[in-house]
């Protein structure tokens, strides 16, 4: 008799989100023809580049002629995206082989996948708040999850874990709150995890955002990175790839795990990847190189920085109206705090009806989010002014 794998019953269900729809249909339904300006948005919105499209109709050109179609392709990925993005690192001053980098669908895939290489009776550290999908998945395995708690005091930075941990899940630029891990801050974690041979899975997908020359893109940047920590990262949030779908992680030789040997966590990976997964799209592969071209490198810097400024001008109009805010300087996200006693909710009410804006309740990261809303700067200029002109002009809170 087939039966449920009951851990589904152990995760929240994705009711947040929905929530947000439901109320945002119900609010236009008794005020119709207004305009609701979405500002909790995770989706990117401005259009692939130039050279990117050259970059994917090149994929397609391939496929539509007999004597440059391919089918299945590696499983790791296409060989000279690999070795772009090895080059890629170099230019940072860090030696990743090709051996070592693996091509997917995205971030978030990876992100799910990753800890099945590790064993079940894992203890796996994540942060709160939280991206749900580092907790959930793990839940979901039948794993232990526990939490670090990223409050305003410790500038939403987690804490090393106090007890045994086996793998640490770390996201920085952080998603929900913007928070930015220093090198000093990462090196606590890299020398713990390298003392207790535990594990940190890296998620820096919004890397791209940090300007700051001082601030970390990537955790190899960190000694005593790569015998303990692998690193996932995706085209989607600075070249546009949400619906396009392409990342990669690296998993490097010296992945060091008690009782096997160098290389063994790698040759996991590779082994999961080649049984579950077919390799990204050739087309969208294309698409890859285009962007790790020089003009195409260029033209993604240009997209950031447009969300950066949509970034700097929701920050600016919010603090001058006396509201706490963080995030928005080296990441394309805005933490504020909820005024008052209103909780998250309650303030994503009052937005939505006092000045037709709708943000993302920070509840919905995890107990740590409650009393934070979560607003993005992924849209269109001119509907970020209007959006933060409706709120200055509209909205009416306590302090």
């Amino acid at each position: 008799m087939a039966t449920i794998n009951k851990n589904y019953n152990k995760v929240p269900p994705a009711y947040g989100f929905m929530e947000i729809g439901r109320r945002i249909k119900a609010f236009v339904k008794i005020n119709p023809g207004t305009e609701v300006m979405r500002l909790g948005i995770g989706n990117t919105t401005q259009p692939l580049t130039a050279t990117i499209v050259r970059g994917l109709l090149k994929g397609v050109k391939k496929l539509a002629d007999a004597k440059s179609y391919t089918g299945y392709g590696d499983e790791q990925g296409d060989s000279r995206l690999r070795q772009a993005l090895a080059g890629f690192y170099e230019k940072r001053g860090i030696n990743i082989s090709e051996q070592e980098i693996f091509i997917s669908d995205g971030a978030k895939p990876d992100s799910a996948n990753i800890s099945s290489i590790f064993g079940m009776d894992s203890i796996v550290a994540v942060t709160d708040p939280v991206y749900p999908v580092y907790a959930d998945s793990n839940i979901i395995a039948g794993k232990k999850v526990v939490y670090m708690n990223c409050r305003q005091e410790n500038g939403f930075v987690p804490g090393i874990p106090k007890g045994k941990v086996d793998l640490i899940f770390l996201c920085s630029p952080n998603n929900p709150t913007g928070a930015v891990m220093t090198k000093k801050q990462l090196k606590d974690f890299v020398d713990y995890a390298n003392k207790k041979k535990a594990v940190i899975i890296f998620d820096a997908a919004y890397a791209e955002y940090i300007s700051d020359k001082n601030l970390p893109k990537s955790i190899y940047e960190i000694p005593g990175a790569k015998s303990c920590a692998i690193e996932i990262n995706s085209f989607s949030k600075w070249a546009g790839f949400t619906g396009v779908r392409l990342g990669w992680t690296v998993v490097p030789m010296d992945l060091a795990v008690e009782g096997v040997e160098k290389g063994k966590v790698n040759s996991l990976w590779n082994r999961r990847q080649t049984t579950m997964f077919n390799g990204a799209s050739n087309i969208v592969q294309e698409g890859g190189l285009a962007v790790l071209s020089e003009k195409g490198q260029k033209e993604c810097k240009e997209l950031v920085d447009y969300y950066m400024n949509n970034a700097r001008i929701i920050k600016s109009g919010l603090t001058k109206m006396g509201l706490e805010v963080y995030g928005g300087e080296n990441a394309p996200y805005i933490w504020l705090k909820v005024p008052g006693n209103m909780d998250s909710w309650d303030f994503f009410d009052s937005l939505l009806k006092e000045a037709r804006v709708a943000g993302t309740p920070g509840s919905i990261f995890g107990p740590k989010g409650e009393g934070y809303l979560r607003l993005s700067a992924f849209g269109n200029k001119e509907d970020i002014k209007r959006a933060v002109e409706s709120i200055q002009k509209n909205l009416k809170f306590e302090t």
